[in-house]
């Protein structure tokens, strides 16, 4: 599926959601979250395709697996909570999509502390002994 079936696909689902909203609103948010689900399955191969890219050029540099490891999962991490976001939004749930955010942000950060350290470590290598 190219980029236009999916915009296609989008503009069709959001049409039928705007018709279907005010006559059946459960079946017309059904109609968000299953067309959300079809262009994530749509575009998974395509990450997939990105994910190898980075860890063959992840290898050419040299970068430790476990760095690599983490910023691929931050990078999953942050596309999930986005779309788990997005969702709730859509169904008029704001307060639990920022949740969500918050949730992500959350784990974002804790996955990203080995990284920090060793930015921190790296830096102080590099700076004179002076105390």
């Amino acid at each position: 599926m190219d980029i236009v079936q999916i915009v296609l696909l989008g503009l069709i689902a959001s049409i039928l959601y705007i018709i279907l909203k005010d006559v059946n609103a459960t079946f017309a948010f059904f109609i968000i979250v299953i067309t959300g689900i079809i262009i994530f399955l749509a575009i998974i191969n395509q990450v997939g395709l990105v994910i190898q890219l980075i860890h063959i050029m992840g290898q050419k540099a040299s970068i430790e697996g476990m760095y690599l490891e983490t910023i691929l999962k931050i990078i999953g991490i942050a596309y999930i909570a986005e779309l788990g976001a997005n969702i709730t939004k859509d169904a008029g749930l704001g307060a639990v999509a920022a949740k969500i955010e918050l949730a992500g942000k959350i784990f974002i950060l804790l996955l990203a502390i080995p990284i920090i350290t060793a930015v921190i470590e790296a830096i102080l290598n590099f700076m004179p002994n002076t105390f």
